[in-house]
């Protein structure tokens, strides 16, 4: 079995509720929340991680910040159809559109007025 895993950062305040009156319960409901969510979507919880990331502090200095992380998997759909080498796409180039020749526009002089005066 393969697994996919997705990875969230766990909240930072608690989820404010009728009845829930604690900042513990509040941040249980929050918690709860977040796992529920993905859940639904077939994410199975599997724990929770305190990691280091260094952040930038002012123009030049660095310090370094935990960041709690919440750590879910799934199983990876297999793909039982063959694989098949992907091949690149070539670009396709197009042929220019074949050039009609065009009648040349003769001046009909049966209606056209007699410009030239000369009668």
């Amino acid at each position: 079995m393969t697994y996919e895993y997705k990875v969230v950062p766990a909240p930072l305040r608690g989820t404010k509720a009728p009845g829930v009156k604690t900042n513990e319960d509040r941040f249980a409901l929050s918690l709860e929340t977040v796992m529920n969510d993905l859940a639904a979507d077939g994410w199975e919880y599997l724990r929770a991680d305190t990691l280091p990331c260094d952040q930038r502090e002012g123009l030049m200095s660095r310090t370094t910040v935990y960041q709690n992380m919440l750590v879910f998997r799934r199983t990876k759909v297999a793909n039982t159809a063959p694989k098949m080498k992907q091949q690149r796409a070539m670009p396709t180039m197009t042929a220019p559109a074949p050039q009609v020749p065009k009648k040349p526009v003769t001046p009909d002089t049966r209606t056209a007025p007699d410009v030239a005066g000369g009668d």
